[in-house]
This record gives C-alpha cells, sequence and structure tokens, in this order.
C-alpha cells in the first residue's frame, strides 16, 4: 500500500539536499511527518494546500514506515498515517510535481510511470 505525503517546493528540496527530514513545521509541530492514503490525499490538497504552487506529491510504501508507522484518528475520525521518525529520501518510492492549478490535482495518484 502506498501513502503520500505533499511538499512544499523549499521542503522536497530539504529533503533531496540532505536526504531526511523531519517535515513541514506542522509536522515538527506535531511530532510527526503528516501522510494522507489516496482516498484521503483530495481533501489533504483541499483543505491544507489550494492556494499553493509548486507541490511535489510523494509516496512511500506503508511497510518502510515499520514500527514508527501509526494509523491514528484525525478527521472525521478517519484512520491517517503518521510517521513518527524523519522521512529519508531511500522511503520516497516515487515523486512528481502536482498542478499549480487546484483544479487539476484530481489527477490518478499513481504515475504512468515509476
Amino acid at each position: 500500500m502506498l501513502i503520500f505525503k505533499v511538499f512544499r517546493a523549499p521542503e522536497w528540496a530539504d529533503l533531496v539536499e540532505n536526504g531526511t527530514t523531519p517535515g513541514s513545521a506542522v509536522d515538527r509541530s506535531d511530532g510527526f511527518v503528516h501522510f494522507s492514503t489516496a482516498t484521503q490525499l483530495p481533501e489533504t490538497l483541499r483543505r491544507h494546500f489550494a492556494g499553493d504552487t509548486g507541490l511535489v506529491l510523494v509516496a512511500m510504501k506503508a511497510s518502510l514506515g515499520g514500527p514508527w508507522l501509526r494509523w491514528e484518528p484525525s478527521r472525521g475520525g478517519d484512520l491517517f498515517p503518521h510517521l513518527y521518525r524523519d522521512l529519508e529520501l531511500s522511503d520516497v518510492h516515487w515523486s512528481r510535481d502536482l498542478p499549480d492549478d487546484p483544479a487539476e490535482r484530481q489527477l490518478p495518484v499513481e504515475p504512468t510511470c515509476a
């Protein structure tokens, strides 16, 4: 199963440069890296990234989270994947730029090539 993290351009650049990241300011404040499932992703984008441009979508195999990945209730009681360790570049299964226009972000989650 794949889980997804949305990065703003500077956050993504930090991960690429350093090979690891504790996530966004919100992630650091909450003490874990926020992820979404494919089903949860559209609402995450709408709620938290609607006006943002230069976004990068990252997919991670949930199995790589091991004991540090916890499924915890959030919006409406949905269980969201939370990673209680830094995300490492080696965790990234694939990444891709998201369209700047929110209306175009309803594309299939899986890219045509990984």
